[in-house]
């Protein structure tokens, strides 16, 4: 069977990966800065940073080798532990921000990453910009 089918969303909304953040594909884009977000996030959590590469607007992508072990404090003792989504909102007719805390543990002790992030829509598709962290 497929894992993404039976891998629960780490995004935290309740289904499964394949219903909810990992159906934002390539060929599927996600249809709100929000939804981009989340997935981002599932990124985060699946260390895949080919999705977190293709969803960083241009104009602010890291190189591939500054991703490596992608998170705030990159490092094998780092876990994520939950997401909650604090806001989202349009901030003109192509862009939108997200506010979140993303709760994680760095070798057993907790830690929390507060940001606001900015959004961009290009051609349909929305891009990551950069955040303010709280």
């Amino acid at each position: 069977m497929n894992a993404l089918v039976e891998t629960s969303c780490p995004c935290g909304l309740g289904t499964s990966l394949a219903t909810c953040c990992g159906r934002w594909t390539a060929d599927r884009p996600a249809p709100t800065a929000g939804a981009l977000m989340r997935s981002r996030y599932c990124a985060y959590v699946r260390d895949d940073t080919e999705v977190l590469l293709r969803t960083w607007h241009a104009s602010t992508r890291p190189k591939p080798s500054e991703l490596s072990g992608a998170g705030p404090e990159p490092g094998p003792g780092l876990k994520w532990l939950g997401l909650q989504v604090l806001r989202e909102e349009a901030s003109g007719p192509d862009s939108a921000i997200v506010e979140f805390v993303a709760r994680y543990s760095v070798n057993g002790r907790a830690r929390r990453l507060h940001e606001t992030s900015r959004f961009r829509r290009e051609g349909g598709t929305w891009y990551y910009v950069d955040g303010d962290i709280a």
